[in-house]
């Protein structure tokens, strides 16, 4: 796919035509059939299926220029994709169309005593622009759930990985056209410049509705503070297990060891660890040696690195950094209530887990514990649209507004109300 914005004067005139025609789908999306939205889901599985090995060739390319400019195993792993990572985009495509069209779902409804009906019904937020780092499935996951909700998509993806999200939205695009949709429904940034960004945050002359920014916290910095139109975003999974002191040891050593190790680099990973002090001597040596077995670097407060010198102590610092990478800091905290002042602390308001067979002390921390996911007796690693059954997801939301955990299809709508009378007139 060649550089649209060349056959433009100006940037800013290329831009401004793509917020025009996501305008004129979105009028068209927000009325489009569900089995013609399915369609198109069904239709771009079925091409990116058939251009797998032109998928994978490009993207070992990219894998290849990224390693020659030494960035990061956690970056790349996101970047990289394999078979299985192609059939997964391909089978959350199909999972999303299976979901029920939240577009027209009545959330409530209520009778006043005048006589009036009123009713409160899902509708497409609009445009949505996605700006999002080199993960090449966000170009389908994004486009996807934009589009099943009704919306129309503007994605904006990251250099090192251009190419294969070209290709991976050629083939979304050919979903849309076979299956009779407004081909701007989505819509690709093919530019590298930069300035791109900077135009989608100022709303292309009000055409754009909401702004999803989906990578690491500079870009995340960059969107809510220089957007001028809403902003739907997460910050730092800073994510928290705590081992209680009613846990069961199996559990807690699975879960601590899957939490932070199954995958390093994404956000639902496990970046601390909390072990209640009455089980720390017991239960440390154990899940220590698991996690190093695995790899992981072990960083500790006073407590653990005077039961265990191996590990590494930990600075300040440390309890606030996201590390996507093999790298763990452990506290010991006293019980439930230092678990959950400890994460009210650091914390990113992400995910956090608690380990233990005492109901009473997992219900004191769900309560206590203000996150956008808290889990009982689960890997934090279930922090994912997947895995809660959306189909997909866009981002986890960690904010309190609009929608909170993974942003699903219905999470990118919102509301109207509809007033049904009968001749009613305000006295």
């Amino acid at each position: 796919m060649a550089d649209a914005s060349a056959a433009y004067g100006s940037l800013a005139e290329y831009m401004n035509a793509i917020g025009v025609r996501a305008r004129g789908a979105a009028r068209a999306m927000a009325c489009a059939v569900t089995a013609h939205k399915n369609a198109a889901l069904n239709n771009a599985a079925s091409a990116i299926r058939m251009r797998a090995d032109e998928i994978l060739s490009v993207n070992a390319s990219e894998i290849d220029a990224a390693k020659a400019k030494n960035i990061a195993d956690s970056f790349l792993d996101r970047m990289m994709l394999d078979g299985a990572r192609i059939e997964g985009m391909a089978r959350a495509l199909e999972d999303i169309a299976t979901l029920d069209d939240p577009v027209g779902k009545s959330i409530a409804r209520w009778t006043r005593p005048n006589g009036l009906h009123i009713e409160r019904v899902r509708t497409p937020i609009g445009v949505i622009a996605v700006i999002y780092e080199s993960r090449p499935n966000v170009t389908v996951d994004a486009a996807a759930i934009a589009m099943k909700a009704g919306n129309a998509v503007i994605l904006r993806g990251g250099s090192e990985c251009i190419e294969s999200n070209r290709i991976l939205f050629d083939c979304f695009a050919e979903g849309l056209t076979r299956a009779g949709l407004p081909e701007h429904a989505a819509q690709f940034i093919t530019t590298p410049d930069r300035d791109a960004v900077g135009a989608l945050l100022s709303g292309l002359d009000g055409n754009i509705d909401l702004v999803i920014p989906r990578g690491g916290k500079s870009l995340v910095a960059r969107v809510q503070s220089d957007a001028r139109v809403p902003v739907l975003s997460h910050l730092d999974g800073i994510c928290h297990v705590y081992i209680d002191r009613d846990a069961d040891p199996q559990k807690a050593v699975e879960i601590a060891v899957n939490s932070k190790m199954r995958r390093t680099g994404v956000c639902g990973a496990a970046e601390t660890l909390l072990i209640d002090r009455t089980v720390a001597e017991s239960i440390w040596p154990v899940i220590a040696g698991a996690l190093r077995a695995k790899g992981c670097e072990l960083r500790g407060d006073a407590a653990i690195v005077k039961l265990d010198p191996k590990t590494t102590p930990a600075s300040n610092e440390d309890w606030r950094t996201e590390y996507l990478a093999p790298v763990l800091s452990t506290a010991v905290v006293d019980g439930v209530s230092g678990a959950i002042a400890h994460i009210a602390q650091y914390s990113s308001g992400h995910t956090e887990s608690i380990v233990t067979e005492n109901n009473e002390t997992a219900e004191a921390f769900i309560a206590g514990v203000d996150s956008a996911i808290v889990l009982h007796n689960a890997s934090t690693q279930f922090a994912d649209g997947g895995e809660f059954g959306l189909g997909a997801e866009i981002g986890i939301a960690t904010g309190r507004l609009h929608a909170r955990g993974p942003v699903g299809v219905e999470e990118l709508t919102t509301y109207k109300n509809i007033v049904r009378g009968s001749g009613q007139v305000r006295p």
